[in-house]
């Protein structure tokens, strides 16, 4: 399922968007301050930005060129405005905005919108597992967490996207290392903990996901 999060300020029109995004089966988070969507951001992955332009402190705009300057992200991201200006269309797109939408505007244009960029931007669903902030990409050997890509050994990659699979399922040392080595090949114990390891500190903050199940294995928290 697809997640979306709205940054609008316009309380009746942040309902609105809310309520046909949620018929269309998306899962929905909606702001009203641009502060608080880039924390949001900043703490969970998202397929989908839908920013209003003109907002009291920081602008759906700068919104925008911070996230593709900082963040680097590449998901998609559609503006609302009441501008209806040709050059400033052009500004907006620019700057890292996929599409632009003037108020007033039909929903039904909107949720078609919303349905195409989502498709250009997901063209191997197929290929994608995800749970939570973990976004797994097996044709392309990449995980992600909150949009960014961690940067994965290989025996990272092979143990963590077996844990992406099966959230909350708990792994013996001795699996882990048959799914990852092969049946026949000789690896210790410690092998594993020390990958393990090498995760944890990879995901920084976001390591409590994996969780060490004593005298057992690990899982990732369900």
């Amino acid at each position: 399922m697809s997640r979306v999060l709205v940054l609008e300020d316009e309380s009746d029109v942040r309902e609105l968007l809310v309520l046909h995004l949620k018929r269309e089966q998306y899962e929905v988070e909606a702001f009203e301050d641009a502060e608080e969507a880039l924390k949001a951001f900043k703490q969970r992955a998202f397929d989908l930005l839908v920013l209003d332009w003109m907002l009291p402190k920081m602008s759906g705009l700068d919104f925008c060129k911070k996230i593709r300057t900082e963040e680097r992200a590449t998901l998609p991201i559609l503006i609302l405005t009441a501008r209806a200006d040709t050059m400033d269309k052009v500004v907006g797109l620019e700057i890292g905005a996929d599409d632009y939408l003037t108020k007033p505007f039909e929903i039904r244009e909107f949720t078609a919108r919303v349905r195409a960029l989502l498709r250009r931007s997901q063209p191997h669903p197929i290929d994608e597992c995800r749970h939570g902030s973990f976004v797994l990409n097996d044709a392309s050997k990449r995980i992600y967490y909150s949009g960014m890509e961690l940067n994965l050994t290989p025996n990272e990659f092979k143990i963590l996207a077996i844990m992406i699979k099966k959230p909350g399922f708990t792994f013996e040392r001795a699996e882990l290392i048959h799914l990852v080595q092969g049946p026949n090949v000789s690896v210790v114990d410690r092998t594993v903990d020390t990958t393990i390891l090498g995760l944890r500190k990879k995901l920084g903050s976001a390591s409590e996901h994996i969780q060490t199940v004593r005298g057992f294995g690990y899982r990732l928290k369900a």
